[in-house]
């Protein structure tokens, strides 16, 4: 069964949305599946918004989507040699994460390493999912639609309690080397000149993005994965210029973003994926509009100002 399906049948079940936010709340969390959804959510969304900004910051959208798209043949080459589904997911994700950091530092070489990489683990997928198709059944035919869109309302109580753990321990490993990080990513030639260990500390970030990207993609999908790892990094930086501020923000608006999603979910037949897509691409393109605006605004005040000015002289 589909996610959009699934949505859709639980719709005719449920209570419908009444516009007493309180009693709604109690309404969705008298549900076990929507407490499990919410905890799961959460720790995404906390672990997707703290390592986001530093994923816009150093410049590494394209390795997050490199490695959220590697989860999928991680989790086709454990069903094709039998390994449990973690074990495929997490071991290539953070290999592909080892080999983008050792193979290059700076953005142009980083960049060559990531499309390296992935060119090369997209290939022995293709091999992989010709095996897993041949031998797919009716039991695991479904793996692969699980790890690139997820499925937030199916997420069992241990897998919610696996991406806890999880992802608190990637959450207090980010903060701990969050300063010198944050000093790494601004000018990582006067970090070196300091003795920050910057190469070293690329390769612990990479590695926390990929076991970030591992333990969310059975929830939330490798796909909306991406969307959370960027777009509210990418807000909070528009709006703040502190470093600390902003990733408060970021982290805050993914929050926002998954909650408010796996609500309207809850009420709508949408997918969770489609509605925190949407409202987060929405959100960031008023941020833009308003600023776009704002800045003509700004411009057209100054100039006449000046004008005035230049009459009263």
């Amino acid at each position: 069964m589909t996610q959009l399906t699934a949505a859709a049948t639980l719709s005719t079940v449920l209570p419908p949305f009444s516009w007493n936010l309180v009693q709604d709340a109690r309404d969705m969390l008298a549900y076990d599946f929507m407490r499990t959804a919410f905890l799961a959510g959460t720790v995404v969304a906390l672990v997707a918004g703290l390592i986001g900004y530093f994923v816009v910051l150093r410049h590494l959208t394209f390795a997050s989507d490199a490695l959220a798209h590697l989860t999928f043949a991680g989790a086709l080459g454990a069903v094709v040699l039998g390994l449990p589904l973690l074990i495929g997911v997490f071991g290539l994700t953070i290999l592909a994460a080892l080999g983008m950091g050792a193979l290059g530092q700076r953005a142009r070489a980083r960049d060559v390493a990531v499309g390296t990489v992935l060119a090369w683990v997209l290939g022995v997928g293709v091999l992989l999912l010709s095996l897993y198709t041949a031998r797919a059944s009716a039991s695991n035919g479904s793996v692969g639609v699980n790890v690139l869109f997820g499925s937030i309302f199916s997420v069992q109580a241990s897998q919610a309690l696996l991406a806890a753990i999880t992802g608190l321990g990637a959450v207090l490993i980010l903060l701990v080397i969050a300063r010198p990080l944050l000093f790494a990513s601004l000018d990582p030639d006067v970090a070196a000149a300091r003795g920050v260990p910057v190469r070293m500390l690329g390769v612990v970030f990479l590695t926390l993005l990929a076991v970030a990207v591992a333990e969310s993609v059975q929830v939330v999908g490798a796909l909306l994965l991406f969307s959370l790892l960027v777009t509210p990094p990418a807000i909070a930086e528009r709006l703040i210029s502190r470093p600390y501020r902003a990733l408060a923000l970021s982290a805050a608006l993914a929050l926002l973003f998954t909650w408010v999603g796996i609500a309207v979910a809850f009420y709508t037949p949408y997918p969770v994926s489609f509605v925190i897509s949407a409202l987060a691409f929405g959100v960031y393109l008023l941020v833009v509009i308003a600023q776009r605006f704002g800045a003509i605004a700004l411009r057209r005040g100054h100039a006449t100002r000046r004008e005035v000015s230049t009459h009263a002289v």
